[in-house]
């Protein structure tokens, strides 16, 4: 059968959105109609918080903006400092074993969730706002598409905060974002600022030069007196990279220069 241009253009993005586990409600390649907890479930008390760490965005599900049930979204470039609070529900047995919106299969039993636009994948901490229970989901599918709702729980999240006899419970919700290591250290490659750690002052010039001889041979760093008013300020540097300089900095105070502090020019 011959499909037409406009054919050809509709029908990836029916499928596109039809991989998202929260999307449908009933039928098609789902093995039952209605969602529910599982029969005979393992124990999931001691399931671990999803452990945060840095991962791409993942080109699945990540589709700028898209629309379900009629209404669109626009997936956010980025969760950093993201946090919201409203209302969570789950998702259990009907999704198990099938497809989330990034591709991967989702497992109810893992701490995990679904978000319409924060970007997969991405970490967030999810307080119950009623009991101040707290676990942290790796997000990696989309909805809730029920209005009002803000994050779709895994069984295994809903059942360490206590929301699966409720069915839906006031949360907070805070991105927690990992740094590219890439980027981070690209941009110290980059960094043009000098760094000095400040180590102390004092109208002593003979103690202050004989302080500055000692810290060199210890620690191999250069130093140099900033005069202001016949006192003297004994500044260890130039310093290219502001991490180095800042492990400096702590070393000295926990050597015994607790008044130590960073100086960038």
């Amino acid at each position: 059968m011959m499909l037409n241009k406009k054919t050809r253009w509709v029908m990836p993005l029916f499928f596109a959105v039809t991989l998202s586990a929260c999307s449908s409600s009933n039928g098609g390649r789902y093995d039952m109609e209605n969602d529910k907890a599982p029969s005979s479930a393992p124990d999931v008390t001691r399931v671990e918080d999803a452990h945060p760490k840095y991962e791409p965005y993942s080109r699945g599900g990540n589709k700028k903006n898209y629309t379900v049930l009629g209404k669109g979204y626009q997936v956010m470039d980025s969760g950093k400092g993201y946090q919201a609070t409203g209302i969570a529900s789950w998702y259990g047995s009907k999704f198990h074993g099938h497809l989330t919106s990034n591709g991967e299969t989702y497992d109810m039993y893992s701490m995990s969730a679904a978000h319409k636009t924060l970007p997969l994948p991405s970490y967030v901490k999810v307080t119950n706002l009623d009991n101040s229970k707290q676990v942290i989901v790796r997000v990696n599918d989309r909805g809730p598409f029920h209005e009002g709702r803000i994050i779709d729980l895994s069984y295994a999240a809903a059942h360490r905060l206590d929301v699966l006899k409720t069915g839906t419970a006031q949360v907070k919700i805070e991105v927690i974002y990992i740094e590219n290591p890439e980027s981070i250290a690209l941009a110290e490659l980059q960094e043009t600022k000098s760094h000095y750690i400040q180590v102390l002052a004092s109208s002593d010039k003979t103690k202050i030069d004989a302080l500055a001889r000692n810290l060199e041979t210890k620690y191999l760093i250069k130093t140099r007196l900033v005069s202001v008013n016949n006192l003297y300020k004994l500044q260890m540097g130039p310093i290219g990279q502001h991490q180095i300089a800042t492990k400096l900095n702590e070393k000295l105070k926990n050597d015994g220069y607790p008044q130590s502090y960073l100086i960038s020019e």
